[in-house]
């Protein structure tokens, strides 16, 4: 049998799990390249009876499974992944299986992007290597300011608790969230969402995209804003209008953004976010630590065993 890793890109799949309890049973090939045409994936996996994913790097739409008839077995890491179309899978019989998910790196990474628009970590640490000015920018407090959560689930509670640690008053909003559960996150709810963009210094983004949520951030947002906020976003790209973001932060209607995730990815050389100077921007890093990587080629391998076994595990989709 076949295994295809998609998107590897530090090249550490095979190093993160014991990929030899599959060696007699299992053929196991690691593709580090983004592969973004549906010819070139099709090429690539023709006779492929496995497929291991990495999130959403690699969408595997009804029209790509169509042209890989061989393919059995699909393993992502995490249990959802919104760009595998479950539905089609299981018309065509194969099996889609997840792994475990830790919300502890998502936390930190948003923190960083915080710290880092709020102390100007990147500019002041460029222009000490660089030979440029000693001190060129004056930080802005955490202690004392508002930090607007839309999204107060697992990750979102995390994020207000480390809010509260530094200071912070900590609002949150989303359309289920009642005032009981806000208060058990030591948060405040706010009234909506626009009370909530026009109180914060920091909103940062915890959402699920759906229906819902796609969009939820648009143009209109930008002016309930403050012109000294900040918008952080390491869940999903498209829960914000990406032409009206950067729209915000060209007119200065925004003091900036922290971003890990794009519509594209890898995001195009030529687009605007990699070089406004007001955007602090990482490659999708949110997932990205040795914790989590561990757990989802571990359970990986275990998910392709217990398949070869006939009883698969951490099954997604309608077939769960």
């Amino acid at each position: 049998m076949r295994c295809v890793v998609l998107d590897d890109y530090q090249d550490v799949a095979l190093a993160m799990a014991d990929w030899s309890r599959l060696a007699e049973r299992v053929e196991v090939t690691v593709l580090r390249e983004h592969l973004d045409s549906e010819d070139a994936l099709v090429e690539a996996l023709s006779g492929v009876e496995v497929l291991v994913v990495m999130r959403e790097r690699t969408p595997l739409t009804g029209s790509l499974l169509a042209r890989l008839p061989g393919l059995r077995l699909v393993v992502t890491s995490g249990m959802r992944n919104a760009s595998i179309d479950l539905a089609a899978a299981e018309r065509q019989g194969v099996v889609v299986c997840g792994s475990a998910s830790r919300s502890e790196p998502a936390v930190e990474l948003t923190w960083a992007l915080i710290l880092g628009l709020a102390r100007k970590l990147v500019p002041e640490s460029t222009a000490l290597r660089a030979g440029g000015p000693w001190q060129s920018s004056v930080g802005v407090d955490l202690a004392g300011s508002t930090l607007g959560l839309l999204g107060l689930g697992k990750i979102g509670t995390r994020v207000a608790a480390v809010g509260a640690a530094f200071g912070m008053d900590v609002l949150a909003w989303s359309q289920n969230l009642t005032e009981d559960r806000a208060a058990a996150a030591g948060a405040r709810l706010a009234a909506s969402k626009e009370e909530l963009l026009a109180a914060s210094d920091f909103v940062s983004i915890h959402l699920v995209l759906g229906e819902r949520t796609r969009g939820l951030v648009d143009a209109e947002s930008f002016v309930h804003m403050r012109q000294s906020a900040y918008l952080v976003n390491t869940s999903r790209a498209a829960i914000v209008d990406q032409a009206a973001l950067v729209d915000a932060l060209r007119a200065g209607r925004i003091a900036g953004a922290g971003l890990d995730v794009f519509e594209v990815e890898p995001l195009p050389a030529d687009h605007p976010l990699r070089s406004l100077p007001t955007v602090l921007a990482t490659p999708h890093l949110g997932y990205v630590t040795k914790n989590n990587y561990s757990a989802y080629f571990r359970e990986a391998v275990e998910d392709i065993e217990a398949f070869l076994a006939g009883a698969p595990v951490r099954v997604l989709g309608a077939a769960k």
